[in-house]
Order: C-alpha cells, then structure tokens, then sequence
C-alpha cells in the first residue's frame, strides 16, 4: 500500500479516506465503552490508576484524525 499521498490516485485516497473514518469510527465506540468501564470500577472500588486509561485513548486517536484530515485535504486539493 502506498503511503504517500501525491503518489495516489483519487479513487485509492477516497477508498482510504472511507477505511479511516470507519477505524475511527469503531476505535471511538471501544474506547467510549472502555473509558465508561474504567470510570465506573474507578468510583465503585476506588482504583484511581484506571483513570490513566483515560489521556492514553485520546492520544491514540489523534494520528488517526490527523491522516483522516490530511486525506481529505489532498482530496479536496485534487477536485479544484
């Protein structure tokens, strides 16, 4: 798979456009159910280490937004 965006046709950016979004998609709806988890053992049993989990998933998500918007960009630079 090509990693470079000038190197890709616009089919393939939309095709992995499309692939991102629903990886960001799913990654947020396990960590939602993750977070809802930690927060809820957090405050029934005290265990404020459960709370690290927290920062950790919205740091994972942030590189898959940043390739969602710059496959959009590159998109959008290619229609115009």
């Amino acid at each position: 798979m090509k990693t470079e965006v000038s190197d890709q046709n616009i089919e393939s950016l939309k095709k992995q456009r499309n692939l991102m979004k629903g990886v960001a998609i799913g990654y947020a709806l396990v960590m939602t159910v993750a977070i809802s988890l930690a927060l809820y053992l957090t405050f029934t049993r005290q265990n404020a280490y459960l709370l690290a989990i927290v920062p950790v998933c919205l740091i994972v998500m942030i590189p898959i937004l940043m390739r969602v918007s710059q496959l959009n960009t590159a998109i959008k630079n290619r229609h115009n």
